[in-house]
């Protein structure tokens, strides 16, 4: 189902540092990627999932501490079971990590548990009968974005120091890990979903200009090769790739790596869309910096810590701006010379100078002045 583009103006209007974590909520809040997941980490058991009847699970049964990460997803699928008269229905649980937790095994277990307390509460409340009583499966998940390397096993006896005449003791489970980075394209791709292909970009995050560049030509041919994506699982991944662009790329490569998303996608007005999500992100970092002055001002005083806020995001309006108007000229070397002038003032006449003036070499000349 294509989503409205509200829900995308309440996805840009989240903290910038939250985007990781929202990016993939969002991703996963698409069913036909939550079928993609599950085909590359356990083609087996996909093949058995009733994923048109895939809903996701209230998660009002998790702590309000824990509640507030963005990106742990649960859902309820039916799993077809010869040997069951009676629906099997599957948990899946989806725990993403941005970095390394090495608590990570316990983690997963005390998610399994509260899915199975809130059950077991349910029996109370609504008098199930016994016969009736019967705790769900749950396909435990890992999807994990960082950059370093993950050591750590997600067992219980990882964080325990046991002679081994105890481990026995110790619950036992089988969790399913997929790290992003180190993924093989082929492990990916393998099935041919376009989650596969979204991920390959997703690798590059970091990367040079022209692995990223490449990466996207790849991803976007497969996008387009692809008969059974939807109209609206299409414009997602297109919608995704821009989001990870503007968020995770050096403003000066921005033009240049929309124009080519633009360029593979003609029946998309792509560059508008990324306009408009630009748009909203500087006046997004304009109020985060000031937020974030206000933040430091009560540790460094109040007048100093809004007026640090304000000049970085009017720093960051003229970048901006500059790398809009005049794409072929890379603003960041003037960078330290517009973080160099205190006067808030002349810094707000730049930002309105630089929309205005008629070429890159006309701001220069400004600003020497």
């Amino acid at each position: 189902m294509q989503r409205k583009d509200t829900d995308l103006l309440d996805f840009l209007d989240a903290r910038i540092e939250h985007f990781h974590d929202r990016s993939i909520r969002r991703l996963f809040e698409n069913r036909e990627n939550i079928q993609g997941l599950v085909e590359i980490m356990a083609t087996d058991l996909a093949a058995r999932l009733d994923f048109s009847q895939l809903s996701p699970v209230n998660r009002s049964f998790i702590p309000e501490m824990l509640r507030e990460r963005e990106a742990d997803i649960v859902f309820r699928v039916p799993f077809e079971s010869p040997g069951s008269a009676n629906e099997l229905l599957l948990y899946i649980l989806i725990e993403h990590q941005s970095s390394v937790d090495e608590t990570m095994g316990f983690r997963v277990l005390l998610y399994m548990l509260l899915i199975w307390d809130a059950h077991y509460r349910r029996w109370t409340t609504e008098k199930v009968a016994k016969r009736d009583r019967l705790l769900p499966p749950i396909l435990p998940i890992v999807f994990y974005t960082g950059d370093r390397k993950w050591h750590t096993p997600l067992t219980l006896e990882a964080i325990m120091d046991i002679p081994e005449e105890l481990s026995r003791f110790v619950p036992k489970f089988e969790t399913l890990f997929l790290s992003v980075k180190d993924a093989e394209v082929a492990t990916l791709t393998k099935t041919g979903h376009p989650l596969g292909w979204l991920l390959t970009v997703l690798q590059k995050e970091k990367a040079g200009k022209a692995e990223i560049s490449r990466a996207l030509v790849e991803a976007l041919s497969h996008l387009e090769g692809v008969d059974t994506i939807a109209g609206g699982q299409r414009r997602e991944a297109i919608v995704y790739l821009l989001l990870l662009i503007l968020h995770r790329r050096p403003v000066a490569e921005h033009r240049e790596l929309v124009g080519l998303i633009d360029r593979h996608t003609p029946d998309m007005e792509v560059e508008p869309m990324a306009e408009t999500m630009a748009e909203v992100l500087v006046a997004r970092g304009i109020e985060q910096g000031i937020e974030q002055g206000i933040e430091q001002g009560i540790e460094q005083g109040m007048e100093q810590g809004i007026a640090r806020g304000a000049r970085d995001a009017s720093v960051g309006s003229i970048l901006t701006v500059l790398t809009a108007r005049f794409p072929t000229h890379n603003p960041e070397p003037i960078k330290a010379a517009l973080d160099a002038i205190e006067d808030l003032d002349r810094l707000a006449a730049l930002v309105e100078t630089a929309a205005l003036t008629p070429s890159f070499q006309d701001f220069l000349q400004v600003l020497d002045s």
